[in-house]
């Protein structure tokens, strides 16, 4: 795990850490999408929540048909401690840089190759997703994926895709840069799709895992702002469409202790979690 900023400005390579919970099929057509990248220079470090024997298997003839370095960094079932997971998936990177994503999100095939165009010292680089129906999700296969036509709009639309405002999100080239700057909303740390120095993260204590679902990435963002570590947009360069599927895990207990810990963190200025990566790892 890099804890020291490199010298260069542009990493030699990336860590891809991408969340997953017992969903195979859906991370299966993910690490697909990770098969065809522009850019080649990256790991995948698999934060596995604890999922069954299925979800390993699958990995390991995704790495034997792809040739793709995939860790596995996995712990027991224990309810939702997604954020314990990906500290430990943290610990595991090889990368000076490290993208951060989620096992139901397919890229787009430059989609690492955009964060590491607009990557840039002290920044963090906020992205955003394409969510899609149950139905197209389902129909959507690996040779889809592969071609590019899944990301096509028309093909999309042609395949059970509502009419959305959103549909904007799908747009490439000149435009996607135009839309960035213009944006309106704050750029926040997405946990399926943000980016940012390895040690920036490391330094900020990376996840706190006294937080369940719902905020827990925003909230490492805050913490990255406090420290100085400015959000960039690049929502619209950044494409990944999200797989539907349910949230039975999230609770209202869950959400108001989060936005309570959100709220210190912002009226404190706190740069880093006592409850997350070990003092040692910074």
């Amino acid at each position: 795990m890099p804890t020291a900023k490199p010298d260069s400005i542009k990493p030699d390579l990336i860590s891809v850490v991408l969340s997953t919970y017992n969903q195979p099929a859906w991370l299966e057509k993910v690490l697909w999408g990770y098969s065809v990248q522009q850019h080649r220079r990256f790991e995948i470090v698999l934060a596995d929540d604890g999922s069954r024997v299925t979800t390993s298997e699958m990995v390991k003839r995704l790495r034997d048909q792809t040739g793709m370095t995939i860790k596995h960094v996995w712990h027991a079932d224990d309810g939702f401690r997604k954020s314990t997971i990906l500290n430990r998936a943290l610990e595991a990177v090889a990368g000076s840089y490290v993208l951060f994503s989620d096992g139901d999100c397919i890229p787009r095939s430059d989609f690492v190759a955009q964060h590491y165009a607009a990557l840039e010292p002290e920044r963090f680089l906020s992205g955003g997703y394409y969510k899609l129906p149950m139905e197209l999700s389902q129909r959507i296969t690996a040779d889809d994926i592969r071609s590019g036509r899944a990301f096509s709009l028309g093909w999309l639309r042609r395949n059970g895709l509502p009419p959305s405002h959103r549909w904007l999100r799908l747009v490439s080239g000149r435009a996607s840069t135009l839309l960035n700057r213009i944006t309106p909303t704050r750029p926040t740390w997405n946990g399926n799709n943000s980016s940012g120095w390895t040690a920036d993260v490391i330094a900020a204590g990376g996840y706190d895992e006294r937080m369940r679902y719902g905020g827990q990435d925003r909230e490492l963002g805050e913490r990255l702002e406090n420290a100085g570590v400015r959000g960039k947009h690049v929502r619209f360069q950044t494409v990944v469409l999200h797989l539907d599927h349910g949230r039975g895990y999230a609770n209202e207990e869950d959400l108001n202790r989060n936005l309570s810990i959100r709220r210190e963190t912002v009226s404190t200025g706190r740069q880093r979690t006592s409850h997350g990566l070990s003092s040692k790892a910074a």
